[in-house]
């Protein structure tokens, strides 16, 4: 009897795992043009990072730039929604965590254009570069450095 009760807790512990797992990972609206393969490397970093990227190949990106308020002048290949917030380009993963913990007033955080070296543009060398938070007033603050 005991062990039944045990095998039953056991595997009960097991069925839920999953289902929490998945519960917690935040979900990340993806809008890009279906032709981009950076896109989808930063689509699998997320992935690998804890997201669950809801991907959208559109016509024009841009568009889903204007409407989180993002400035054309840090536009890249690719624009995400998430809990508010704009994601614009190859942000890494951790400052998307990072922007969800601290809840900033902020439209988002941006790489403009497309770095080397940064999640999904991944190659023979690394180009530092910034993710820059866009405040409310459309003003950027560097939320971090990359070398």
């Amino acid at each position: 009897m005991i062990n039944r009760l045990v095998s039953g807790a056991a595997l009960a512990a097991a069925l839920s795992v999953p289902v929490l797992a998945v519960a917690a990972a935040p979900v990340i609206d993806v809008y890009k043009s279906e032709s981009c393969g950076c896109c989808a490397g930063w689509v699998d970093h997320l992935k690998a990072n804890g997201f669950t990227p809801r991907v959208a190949n559109v016509a024009n990106p841009s568009d889903y730039r204007e409407r989180g308020g993002i400035p054309n002048a840090l536009g890249s290949c690719h624009t995400a929604m998430i809990q508010g917030y704009a994601i614009e380009g190859h942000v890494p993963a951790a400052d998307i965590k990072r922007l969800l913990a601290q809840k900033p007033k902020a439209k988002g955080l941006a790489v403009p254009a497309m770095p080397l070296g940064s999640p999904g543009m991944e190659g023979p060398r690394k180009d530092p570069y910034d993710v820059l938070l866009v405040q409310a007033n459309g003003k950027t603050a560097v939320f971090k450095h990359y070398n």
